[in-house]
C-alpha cells in the first residue's frame, strides 16, 4: 500500500446524473446483494444526512462512484444513508455492514465518519476506507479534505463584485471547524475586495448536524437577510441550502452561491437558476472516483491529501455566465492563491 500526501485530481465541472434518495440503512440498489456477474464487488457509500440528493457532496460522491464503476466494469456502488442525529454506534454498524459485504473501498461521506472510519478499518485491514473532510490514521483509510478557504475567498470577490445593495451574507449550517473554513475565505474575499461592503454572518444550529439537512431553516435566515437588505448570500449548508436559493429566487435582483455541487446544474434546483449566481465547488468526485480507481488498479492510497485550488480540486462554478464579466478579476485572485501572493486564512 503506498501513502501518498499529494493525490491528482482532474478538472472539469460535471452534470449531474438523476439522483435518488435513499433512506438509513437502504440500498439504492438491488444489484448489490449478489455478486454473480463474475465482475469485481463495487464501493460502498455511507452518505451524511440528506441523502444522495441533497444538491451538495452527497450527490457529488455519488457521481464520481458511478462514473468510476461504469468505466472500471464494477457492480453498481452500495448507497446507506444517514439519519439526523445518529449515534456514532450508528455509523459504525452502517460501515461495518458494507465491509464484512465485501464492497472495498468504503467511504463515510462527512466529517461525522472520523471517529467510526478509524474504529471499522481496524477491524477489516484488508478493506480500503475513505472519508471525506475528516482526517482520521490509518494505514488502510485515506481521508479526503478540500481547500473550502480557498474557493469561498473566490465566492466573496464575486459576492462583492456583484452586490448592488453594499451588503452580503453568509449562512453555515453547523457553526463547527470545518463550515467555519467557508466563512474565514469568503469573508476574507469580500473585504480585500471591497473593504466598505457590510458582511453579515449566521449559522443554523451551533452543534447539531440538523444543519445539513433543514432547508426551512435556511430559508427563514435568508429571509431575514434580504429583508435587511443584502442581496448576495453564501450558503454552506448541505441539504439545507435549497431554502436558501429558494427564497432569494424570491427577490429580484438577489443572487444565491450555492456550495460543493455546482447547483445551476442541479435538476431539482433548475426553476432558480436565474438567480444561482456560482457555487463553491468541491471535486469530492474526483477525489471519490480517484480513489475507487485507484483500490481497483491494486494502488490503494493511505494517508491525507487536501484537494487545493491549485490542482482544481475546488474551484468556482461558470454555469450560467453570470460572473463572465468579472472573470478578469477572478482570474487574477486564482493566480494569486496559487502563486501564495494570497494567503486564505480557514478561521475566521
Amino acid at each position: 500500500m503506498r501513502r501518498v500526501s499529494r493525490f491528482a485530481a482532474t478538472v472539469a465541472i460535471a452534470a449531474t446524473l438523476a439522483l435518488t434518495a435513499s433512506a438509513c440503512g437502504e440500498s439504492s440498489t438491488d444489484s448489490n446483494d449478489s455478486n454473480d456477474s463474475g465482475e469485481a464487488k463495487g464501493p460502498g457509500i455511507a452518505f451524511d444526512v440528506g441523502g444522495r440528493d441533497d444538491h451538495s457532496f452527497n450527490e457529488a460522491a455519488a457521481a464520481g462512484a458511478d462514473r468510476a464503476t461504469e468505466a472500471l466494469g464494477l457492480d453498481e456502488a452500495e448507497f446507506q444513508t444517514a439519519r439526523s442525529g445518529e449515534t456514532n454506534a450508528d455509523r459504525v454498524q452502517r460501515l461495518s455492514s458494507l465491509a464484512s459485504e465485501g464492497y472495498n473501498p468504503v467511504i463515510g461521506v462527512g466529517y461525522l465518519y472520523d471517529a467510526a472510519i478509524t474504529e471499522v478499518a481496524a477491524e477489516f485491514p484488508d478493506t480500503t476506507f475513505g472519508v471525506v473532510d475528516a482526517a482520521p490514521e490509518g494505514d488502510n483509510i485515506y481521508g479526503m479534505v478540500f481547500a473550502e478557504h480557498e474557493v469561498s475567498y473566490l465566492a466573496g470577490v464575486a459576492a462583492a463584485l456583484k452586490s448592488e445593495s453594499g451588503s452580503v451574507g453568509f449562512i453555515g449550517g453547523v457553526d463547527n471547524p470545518l463550515i467555519q473554513k467557508f466563512e474565514a475565505g469568503f469573508v476574507q474575499g469580500v473585504t480585500e475586495t471591497d473593504p466598505d461592503i457590510e458582511i453579515e454572518v449566521d449559522y443554523l444550529y451551533a452543534d447539531d448536524d440538523r444543519g445539513f439537512a433543514d432547508p426551512a431553516r435556511a430559508s427563514q435566515k435568508a429571509d431575514a437577510m434580504l429583508g435587511r437588505g443584502i442581496d448576495v448570500i453564501y450558503t454552506a449548508a448541505g441539504a439545507s441550502g435549497t431554502g436558501s436559493i429558494e427564497q432569494v429566487a424570491g427577490v429580484e435582483g438577489a443572487w444565491a452561491i450555492g456550495v460543493d455541487s455546482d447547483a445551476y446544474l442541479q435538476p431539482g434546483l433548475a426553476e432558480y437558476q436565474d438567480s444561482i449566481l456560482t457555487s463553491g465547488v468541491k471535486r469530492v468526485d474526483v477525489a471519490v472516483e480517484d480513489l475507487i480507481t485507484s483500490v481497483h488498479n491494486g494502488d490503494a492510497p493511505s494517508g491525507v491529501h487536501e484537494y487545493s485550488l491549485a490542482e482544481d480540486g475546488v474551484a468556482l462554478a461558470t454555469s450560467g455566465g453570470f460572473i463572465d464579466d468579472i472573470k478578469d478579476e477572478l482570474d487574477a485572485a486564482t493566480e494569486q492563491i496559487v502563486n501564495g501572493e494570497i494567503t486564505v486564512s480557514d478561521t475566521p
